[in-house]
């Protein structure tokens, strides 16, 4: 008898079609201006559409100035050398919503001064959808740039500028021998920036200029060779800056800015300052001839109320500079789970800051890199209270007071760190008042270990030194004490 359901081979060929159909659906571009419900579909035009020739000699400004203005609403750049001499403006509530693309394939020489492209919005709100007006949902939102190479040749030529923009993305960007690469200025909100190279620039990879900008994420991006900096932020109101499983590395000082970081936040310029930042998962390394460079330093507004922190690093790898993390006039900073070594002055240095966590971390002297033997790598805390460092690894500090030091300090809890082979000594405490020292372990077993103590007290009041196992007998003022000794320590066999 004949089935009344059809064949298996039937329905399978009646699957793979409709997965098919459904698969190419949304492949096809919208119209220029976007498809609107029930529009017809046609061609997506390019720049070449607009008399842009793409060849590195010609002057394509006009041709993408009046791609954008049309508006298609993506702006397609095919394969080429755009070669432009004034900034494409993007004025969002004029064109409406717009992307620029090159899919990796094209690249934009800006031949003239100021940025290269500048998208401009006029979103004034905070990230509260409340705050947002319509037009900038129906007109603005999510403004992009991906898959273009921006290249200088100009003194003063720029690669991204953006101000007064919501949803802010940018990807997939390729940025070199630019001024400032992507450059944020006055207010934007909810920026994205990922799986990009800013690359051997005159100014900064990422610069946050005076900026009001809450919610910012740096994601996968290698941010290297620039010279005023990788990610720097100054003066501004800056909150929510996260910086993830980026490589950033070899952003040294210029001539016009000789102290500089792979990662500088200053607040000290401006009102608002910075906080709520959380740098994690980074390799951050090589600035150390640039003179008192950094790979994080994070300056606060003012050391009297150290208001400026809420500061996360960790889980980085840190090396090759001259400080590996500085911190200064901060308040609320976590500093966890980091491998540091080759800080030529100090691997970490924290002053006038407070409640101010360190934890598990390690300050290593490892042979197997070059200039080792230049490197302090020391920690320091200068004029800071109510402060926690538990489970620091610290080995091998050199030309330092100590592998530890804390001076003019408050309200200090040391606990259960290890202090190994560092010269002069373990751990020094100057003016310190009020602090613990406890469940450490301080040894120097090298050959010339000679005149080296293991935990020096100088000056200071109202401290307790107990259950630390100390390499030779600590030197202390006994008025630093609040008992009359320290308890539990081992001389060297």
């Amino acid at each position: 008898m004949k089935s009344r359901f059809p064949s298996l081979t039937a329905l399978f060929l009646l699957t793979a079609a409709l997965s098919v159909a459904l698969l190419t659906a949304g492949d096809t571009d919208p119209p220029p201006g976007g498809a609107i419900h029930g529009a017809p579909v046609t061609k997506q035009k390019t720049v070449r559409d607009f008399g842009a020739v793409g060849d590195g000699a010609a002057d394509d400004t006009a041709a993408i100035q009046a791609a954008v203005n049309a508006p298609t609403g993506r702006v397609v750049l095919p394969r080429g050398t755009y070669r432009i001499t004034k900034p494409i403006v993007i004025d969002l509530d004029r064109v409406g919503w717009t992307s620029l693309s090159g899919g990796g394939v094209a690249r934009i020489l800006m031949a003239g001064p100021g940025p290269a492209v500048k998208i401009v919005g006029t979103h004034e709100g905070t990230a509260s959808p409340k705050s947002v007006k319509p037009n900038v949902y129906s007109r603005q939102r999510m403004p992009t740039v991906d898959g273009v190479e921006f290249v200088g040749a100009h003194p003063r030529a720029g690669a991204i500028q953006a101000t007064g923009t919501m949803k802010l993305t940018v990807t997939r960007v390729v940025v070199r021998e630019c001024l400032h690469a992507i450059h944020l200025v006055k207010r934007n909100r909810n920026v994205i920036v990922s799986d990009c190279h800013l690359y051997k620039n005159r100014g900064v990879g990422l610069y946050l200029d005076n900026v009001n900008l809450h919610q910012i994420n740096v994601i996968g991006s290698h941010i290297s060779y620039n010279a005023g900096g990788g990610i720097v932020v100054r003066a501004g109101n800056v909150r929510n800056l996260q910086v993830g499983a980026c490589d950033i590395e070899g952003n040294m000082g210029s001539p016009d800015a000789p102290a500089t970081a792979n990662i500088l936040i200053d607040c000290s310029a401006g009102q608002a300052g910075t906080a709520e930042v959380a740098i994690t998962g980074c390799t951050i390394q090589h600035t150390a001839q640039a003179t008192d460079s950094a790979n994080i330093r994070f300056i606060g507004a003012d050391a009297a109320d150290r208001r400026w922190g809420h500061l996360t690093i960790a889980d980085n790898v840190l090396s090759d500079v001259q400080v590996n993390i500085d911190i200064a006039k901060a308040r609320g900073v976590s500093i966890t789970g980091n491998t540091m070594w080759k800080g030529v002055q100090h691997n970490l240095r924290v002053r006038d800051s407070s409640n101010v966590v360190v934890g598990p971390n390690v300050s290593d002297r490892n042979p197997q890199y070059w200039g080792q033997d230049k490197a302090g790598e020391g920690i320091v805390f200068e004029n800071c209270r109510d402060c926690t460092i538990t489970g620091l690894h610290v080995n091998g500090v050199r030309r330092a007071a100590a592998g530890l030091v804390l001076t003019n300090c408050r309200r200090m809890n040391v606990s259960n760190c290890t202090v190994l082979d560092c010269e002069n000594a373990g751990i020094l405490m100057k003016a310190v008042a009020d602090s613990i020292v406890t469940d450490c372990l301080i040894r120097n077993d090298r050959p010339d270990a000679r005149g080296w103590v293991s935990l020096r007290a100088i000056a200071g009041s109202g401290n307790v030194i107990t259950n630390t196992l100390l390499g030779t007998p600590p030197e202390i003022d006994p008025k630093c004490l609040l008992a009359p000794k320290p308890t539990n320590w081992l001389a060297p066999r």
